[in-house]
């Protein structure tokens, strides 16, 4: 018999039933999906009784403040956030299931409570998480990151010393407290003093985050509502080292520089660079001090003042040297130098050198009898005895003589008055001075009152 005989008589004595492959079996896993799923509907809140309400059980950690932004009063903060429920419809035997006892489900194919937070304004860069776990008593489990972006209350009168206080209200938009009800999951003591997810190394400082629940009547409906305040406080030590201590440095400088001589020319030089170096500063820090519409910071009104009161001993200054400055300018018009150079200016040295000869040759007459004078201190006691007819000449001598005389009185009073108007002018400025440290006192006074009114607050 031929090899493709016996083949084909082979093939007709085997049943067709056993050349066709045996189908897989489904996994115990995708059978309970496809059994939970089969006739769930998602737009159906999970209860068998209607009029009994579902319990969403809420969780949150504080993971990090991202952004304070003070001009739009809204906060970023980063959470791990936590809701947990009862699901009716999705409860199944682990036994009958090769044992599963939770599996994870898709977010879109079930019901999820219709929970958000009221602070809402802005969508942050949250990630996308398309899953909850299931249990087989029909807890539904939906934790994932959420980066909020909420409006906030800010207070930055007292920056950067500032504290803040910002909550997240999470409630049903739609369903009121007979269908949706809201419950912590932990205990408020807890969800308070639970700072280890916290980011501790950044700008704020997580101080608590209390809780409470509360209903809200609203239309004639009443809506659960839980509030989580997150207090946080700003650490302080950047901004006291880059604004303040220089800025209380170049106050320091400019009250040292009153005790620079007013007479030497180079306070006016100093105080202006010192005001200068201020402008400059406060110019390069001004993106570092938080703005606001409603309420100016105490800082903003710190640095005002700073540089009015730089302004005010520049001004000052100013006014003494002037003072100083309108005395010399007297004096050096009423100079010896500008006197002679105005009543003997077609004269040149030789007039001195002739009265001094002049002079001698008064003494040589004198002594060999042929002339008597007397010079006396006032100009109108000058008299002159004469021996001889020949007068003339000696006359105009004499009153050249007596008129340098008198000049070098009128000079010796001069720079009596002179030293005596410097002294004026240095207790001008010390009496400037004194008013100065009198209004920065007051200044540093009422700044110490507003911080102890808003540490008691």
């Amino acid at each position: 018999m031929s090899p493709v005989l016996l083949l084909s008589l082979l093939l007709s004595v085997i049943p067709q039933a056993e050349l066709v492959p045996e189908k897989p079996k489904r996994s115990a896993l995708n059978q309970l999906t496809r059994l939970l799923l089969r006739k769930y509907n998602s737009g159906v809140r999970p209860v068998q009784n209607w009029t009994k309400a579902t319990t969403v059980y809420i969780d949150l950690i504080i993971q990090s403040v991202l952004d304070v932004d003070g001009q739009m009063q809204k906060v970023t903060t980063s959470i791990w956030y936590r809701q947990i429920w009862n699901d009716e419809f999705l409860v199944w035997d682990p036994e009958e299931f090769d044992g599963i006892t939770e599996i994870s489900l898709s977010s879109d194919a079930i019901w999820v409570p219709d929970v958000i937070i009221s602070e809402f304004v802005d969508v942050g860069k949250s990630p996308v998480i398309p899953y909850v776990y299931v249990n087989c008593s029909g807890t539904v489990k939906n934790y994932k990151p959420i980066q909020v972006v909420s409006a906030c209350h800010l207070e930055i009168y007292a920056f950067p010393f500032d504290k803040q206080n910002c909550t997240l209200t999470f409630r049903s938009w739609l369903h009121s407290v007979n269908e949706v009800d809201l419950v912590l999951w932990r205990p408020a003591e807890e969800i308070a003093n639970d700072t280890r997810g916290f980011m501790n190394d950044g700008e704020w400082e997580l101080l608590s985050v209390p809780s409470h629940y509360w209903t809200l009547n609203l239309e004639d409906r009443v809506y659960a509502q839980i509030q989580f305040n997150v207090l946080i406080r700003r650490r302080p030590l950047l901004y006291v080292v880059s604004l303040l201590i220089p800025s209380i440095f170049f106050m320091v400088v400019d009250v040292t520089s009153f005790y620079l001589p007013p007479n030497s020319g180079t306070r006016i030089t100093f105080k202006t660079s010192i005001l200068l170096g201020f402008t400059v500063i406060r110019v390069n820090l001004m993106d570092e001090i938080p703005a606001t519409a409603i309420k100016t910071p105490l800082i903003g009104a710190f640095f005002a003042v700073c540089m009015a009161l730089l302004v005010l001993s520049l001004a000052m200054s100013i006014f003494v040297v002037k003072l100083l400055h309108y005395s010399e300018k007297e004096v050096k018009e009423m100079s010896m130098s500008a006197c002679l150079l105005d009543k003997y200016g077609s004269m040149d040295q030789s007039f001195i050198e002739s009265a001094f000869t002049s002079m001698k040759t008064l003494d040589d007459m004198e002594q060999s009898g042929g002339f008597e004078f007397d010079l006396s201190p006032e100009p109108d006691l000058f008299s002159l005895t004469e021996v001889s007819n020949n007068d003339s000449p000696l006359e105009k001598i004499l009153q050249e003589v007596v008129s340098l005389r008198l000049y070098l009185q009128e000079e010796d009073n001069e720079g009596s008055s002179q030293s005596y108007w410097v002294e004026l002018c240095l207790k001008v400025d010390k009496l400037l001075f004194c008013v100065y440290l009198l209004i920065m006192l007051i200044y540093v006074m009422t700044l110490l009152l507003l911080w102890g009114v808003w540490s008691s607050a």
